[in-house]
């Protein structure tokens, strides 16, 4: 921790060459990604903080990191030592770090930030809170740069195109779906800056993020004219050839600071969620703040992205059944550890076709380890496996035909009855969202408590949301739709996929969280409206080892048989006769 102390020294002491009373370090990149390239990690760098999700905020003599429930415990671990103190979000009496630079941050006084990483909504929010205060904004400073001596260089992955027999759709089809949005919308220009609603439009992927199939660029849409901002060495003679012939002008990645300015008297279309400060802040003409249409478009996927999914997760649901024989035959036979078992798992995707590499980095985390829900295993921290107790592994791919993501906690041996209890609390919850039929217009946040009832009668919760949206082949976190008890405003729409992972996280002790994805359906139409509800399409066995079948009612465990004669009949052609055998054991009817 002295290397953060330091260079919480060094920061202070730029903040006062700079007059810089309270310094605001985001985690994002230039896009407001959620998970970063290593160029962007100058709130890790800053922090010591290694969690996908945080803000630190800088004064002259204290610091504060604030991030959410997934990463209460690991924060506390890594800020040990550090002076950084640890706000709690959404927990009683905590106040925001809005509030709290507002509350801290004096008449006549600086804040400073670098534009470029933070979102225009957010400094326009702050600005709303300081009121009549006298305060400067200092925007053109990235001071964590200053002091990151062997900071990694900008991602220079190459960008390749995704065939359309995977994308169902042309780059210049959901153009023009995206222009008639523009009309209905009054817009002159479209300016769009994150890389999945990008790399979706024109139908291009990168290797810029580890794991999240996108390439830094920004675009500039027009009722007449289409920019991509790239670096050009990203672009092979294949892709320039692909753009230039959809009409698409090529320009310098950082040269849309400058073109974005020459929108005088235009309606600029954008969402200042997902635009950096920076380039809204240049904004000549009237900003119309809105929703990307992509983003729904890109969430409502097509009938050859579903398909293409189904059999990703085919693929997958495979990989995860035969690492899950080899660890329930071989635990105890010879060493295991978080580490080893996370290699193994990824050993069993490399074998199917069409895989690219992770969709995230796999959570590991043996016993007490799981009760930190988003636990990554290093070196220092990495378990060894025995005969006993819980295993949970969090894990997913990118497939060229889709992304994948799905938790399955595993029984290793003799364990409590209380933690079986938990792990069919778990599982009655995620049944309990699985085969819900619900009114259209219902939105994620109406049917969270599906999922939680279980673990609420019993007086747990879990600082989470239940589900979130996934790509296709493109980021695992992928909005707008979403389950969560945190209000989320989007209707569920046809064609949506979201993940379903309730979880029981006891400190010290243990984590349990069963994950499928689902996609949202059209049931029947009656007199009272369009009924909706969901298809599960992950196909992996769920661990009977960890149920307790008395605490199931007669319709769960038929959909649970149900559910196991399907990743029975789907996965068995393609698994050895030994596999066959245990798979059979293991979806059993209960």
């Amino acid at each position: 921790m002295n290397s953060v102390v330091e260079r919480l020294e060094q920061l202070r002491t730029l903040m006062r060459n700079k007059k810089i009373d309270i310094y605001l370090i985001p985690s994002s990149d230039y896009h407001q990604s959620e998970y970063v390239g290593e160029y962007f990690k100058s709130r890790e760098f800053i922090s010591g903080f290694t969690g996908s999700a945080g803000t630190v905020v800088v004064t002259k003599d204290k610091a504060g990191l604030w991030t959410d429930g997934r990463y209460f415990i690991q924060a506390e671990k890594q800020l040990q030592g550090s002076g950084i103190i640890l706000f709690k979000m959404g927990e009683e009496g905590v106040p925001t770090y809005s509030e709290y630079i507002n509350q801290n941050l004096k008449n006549g006084e600086t804040l400073g930030f670098d534009g470029k990483v933070i979102s225009g909504k957010t400094i326009f929010d702050l600005k709303n809170e300081f009121g009549n205060k006298d305060i400067t904004l200092e925007d053109k400073y990235d001071l964590v740069g200053e002091i990151w001596k062997d900071r990694p260089s900008l991602p220079m992955s190459e960008v390749f195109i995704l065939d359309e027999k995977y994308a169902g759709e042309s780059f210049k089809s959901k153009l023009n779906k995206l222009r008639e949005k523009m009309e209905v919308l009054k817009a002159d220009k479209h300016i769009l800056t994150s890389l999945d609603d990008i790399a979706w439009l024109f139908n291009i992927r990168g290797r810029d993020i580890k794991n999240n199939p996108v390439t830094l660029s920004y675009s500039i849409i027009s009722k007449d004219k289409v920019t991509l901002y790239i670096d050009g060495k990203k672009v092979n003679n294949e892709v320039r050839e692909y753009l230039e012939k959809n009409g698409v002008e090529i320009k310098g990645y950082f040269e849309v600071y400058e073109d974005v300015k020459n929108s005088e008297n235009e309606i600029v279309l954008l969402d200042n969620d997902k635009v950096n400060y920076l380039i809204c802040n240049s904004i000549k003409g009237t900003i119309l703040d809105r929703s990307n249409p992509t983003t729904v478009m890109k969430a409502c996927k097509n009938p050859v992205e579903l398909e293409n999914l189904r059999n990703s997760h085919l693929k997958d649901g495979v990989a995860v059944t035969k690492f899950m024989y080899w660890l329930k035959t071989n635990i105890g036979k010879f060493e295991m550890s978080e580490i080893s078992v996370s290699d193994k798992i990824e050993e069993y995707r490399k074998e199917q076709e069409l895989y690219i590499e992770p969709s995230f980095n796999t959570i590991s985390a043996y016993e007490a380890n799981a009760a930190m829900m988003h636990y990554s295993a290093n070196e220092k921290s990495n378990s060894k496996l025995y005969p006993r107790n819980l295993l949970l592994i969090d894990s997913g791919a990118q497939y060229l035909d889709g992304t994948t993501d799905i938790t399955r906690t595993f029984v290793l041996g003799e364990c409590p009855e209380e933690i079986k209890e938990h792990f069919t609390l778990v599982l009655k919850g995620m049944i309990s969202l699985s085969k819900v039929k619900f009114l259209y217009g219902a939105r994620g946040t109406n049917l969270d408590i599906l999922a939680r009832r279980p673990v609420w009668e019993r007086g747990i919760d879990y600082k989470c949301g239940t589900g979130h949206g996934v790509g296709f082949l493109l980021n695992v976190h992928e909005g707008p739709q979403g389950i969560r008890f945190q209000t989320n405003p989007q209707v569920l729409e046809e064609g949506m996929t979201v993940t379903n992972e309730p979880g029981v996280y006891i400190e010290g002790s243990h984590g349990i969280r069963l994950e499928n994805e689902l996609i949202v359906k059209k049931a029947e139409k009656t007199v009272f409206g369009q009924f909706m509800e969901f298809e599960t399409m992950t196909y992996a066995p769920l661990d009977l080892d960890g149920v307790i079948p008395e605490m199931l009612e007669k319709n769960e465990r038929e959909f649970l048989n149900t559910y196991h004669k399907m990743v029975f009949d789907k996965v068995s052609p393609y698994l050895t006769a030994e596999e066959k055998e245990w798979l059979k054991e293991y979806t059993r009817e209960i």
